[in-house]
């Protein structure tokens, strides 16, 4: 409670969550409770809390908006710090695009085709925010986002802000070094190309039609579940396996792509997780090819 009256005293009572359910902050709409929950939109003040952490030696968890995360039912002790209100952003010279990390990558997307500025169509039907999409380093239909990476604004592991660019950055599949060092992304800057709106529009909505007809998105979810085989995809290795629409609990392998697992309704962590586990088993039996999840696990059983 010293700690709550802390962090209430320098950002607020309404910034600061008790027992906050992070089924209620996660795209997948399951996870127990976090100890204390902290939004801010201000970088200052998310330096301080993960500052009195440090200090007091409280562990701490940063997320974005809960996509490509799975927080299991025990929940998360210590604290989470959500970006999600770090949300403005902006045009620059030069083609440039500057978007704090809670944006959401669609939002971000859309604000580039209306100045008529390339590079980004292919995060329109993301369902992440740009600073979780830096740090995993996003991508869809031939892009990712190392192609339009120019800065990030960070905090280090010694809590100072600084700036990245992108060799420093060292963007690979799905990680980055940022994601290695386990700095937080505050702000990114995007070098984008003059296009023709109606052509990026084109392309957006070219996009958008092929991910509503191959993808589950009217349902929870974190996206695809498993990283990509070499020489193979996973939603093709799954249905191969004859596992296209299996469930357990309210858990179950999307019979619209089988790289998805879908809350039906009231799934728990658990569910999901031995799902997960059994996904892998087939496979491997079958295939001789080890999965090796893509979306976050945490928390605790």
């Amino acid at each position: 409670m010293e700690f709550f009256d802390i962090l209430r005293q320098k950002l607020g009572e309404e910034q600061i969550l008790l027992n906050e359910p992070m089924a209620n902050n996660t795209t997948f709409k399951v996870g127990g409770p976090a100890d204390v929950f902290v939004k801010s939109s201000n970088v200052d003040d998310i330096i301080f809390v993960l500052t009195v952490c440090r200090d007091i030696n409280i562990p701490y968890f940063v997320i974005g908006n809960g996509s490509n995360l799975l927080v299991r039912d025990g929940g998360i002790r210590g604290i989470v710090i959500s970006l999600a209100e770090l949300n403005n952003f902006s045009l620059l010279d030069d083609n440039k695009i500057y978007a704090q990390a809670g944006c959401m990558m669609p939002e971000v997307s859309k604000f580039a085709r209306e100045h008529s500025l390339s590079g980004l169509e292919f995060a329109e039907g993301i369902p992440g925010s740009i600073g979780g999409g830096v740090v995993m380093n996003a991508g869809a239909y031939g892009s990712e986002m190392k192609d339009v990476f120019s800065t990030a604004q960070v905090i280090n592991e010694d809590f100072q802000l600084i700036n990245i660019d992108l060799k420093t950055m060292d963007f690979s599949y799905r990680s980055s070094y940022a994601q290695e060092r386990g700095y937080i992304i505050c702000g990114v800057t995007m070098q984008l190309a003059q296009g023709n709106k109606t052509d990026i529009a084109a392309k957006m909505a070219d996009y958008r039609g092929r991910r509503q007809d191959k993808q589950p998105l009217q349902m929870p979810s974190a996206g695809s579940i498993f990283k990509r085989p070499l020489g193979h995809f996973a939603g093709k290795l799954i249905m191969d396996a004859g596992l296209r629409g299996f469930s357990i609990g309210a858990a179950q392998v999307s019979e619209k792509h089988c790289g998805f697992i879908v809350n039906k309704g009231g799934a728990t962590a658990s569910d999901i997780l031995t799902l997960i586990e059994h996904i892998q088993s087939v496979v491997f039996k079958k295939f001789d090819i080890k999965l090796e999840t893509e979306v976050k696990i945490v928390g605790e059983l």
